[in-house]
């Protein structure tokens, strides 16, 4: 009996790639909101060969990742790059500035999980300066964020509930309803925020 000869690491790549493509569209569309059907029609591709490249059943040619692409209002190479296999270990340098999501009068927000990471956990530093709040809209139902202070003291409100923390105080909270982080203490206040996503 000849033996079946084993995967490539080339083809073992190649499928972690397709995985990762499933799995990256089927997010992007409930990121939207979108059934299948409402991506088939912003996209032109079939509601069957989409429900096959979620469930990893089917590679898109270019042409279809192009056209899915496009229908998120994406580049392909952000399509495509989102779904790449990672490195074992990665880095977020200090001083990497693509990692500064927002940076004003009121705070600082740097991005601690890497930039193509799902969007299932997203970890972040906040700086508050003084006087400094983060007020925030509802988020997706079911999301949820794990605040840690690190320095100072801030206050943290949650659909109408208030909490106070000081130095390493945690809160975990719901964060499907507005939100915000207030700095209390006269000085800067430093917290770690990790955000969860319901699946």
């Amino acid at each position: 009996m000849a033996r079946r000869k084993a995967p490539s690491p080339d083809t073992q790549v190649d499928a972690q790639v397709s995985r990762n493509l499933g799995q990256q569209v089927r997010q992007m569309r409930k990121d939207r909101g979108w059934t299948l059907q409402e991506l088939a029609a912003a996209s032109g591709v079939s509601r069957s060969m989409l429900s096959q490249i979620e469930r990893q059943q089917a590679n898109p040619t270019l042409t279809v990742a192009f056209r899915i692409a496009s229908a998120f209002g994406v580049a392909l190479s952000e399509l495509v790059a989102s779904a790449a296999v990672p490195a074992e270990i990665q880095v977020v340098r200090a001083a990497d500035r693509s990692y500064y999501f927002r940076s004003d009068r009121n705070s600082q927000i740097r991005t601690l999980s890497p930039l193509h990471l799902e969007k299932q956990v997203e970890f972040y530093e906040l700086l508050l300066h003084a006087d400094g709040v983060l007020t925030s809209a509802a988020h997706h139902p079911g999301t949820r964020e794990f605040l840690t202070v690190q320095r100072g003291s801030v206050r943290v409100t949650s659909a109408g509930n208030t909490c106070d923390l000081e130095k390493g105080d945690s809160a975990y909270y719901p964060a499907d309803v507005p939100h915000k982080i207030a700095n209390t203490g006269r000085g800067s206040a430093l917290t770690f925020l990790v955000v969860t996503y319901r699946e």
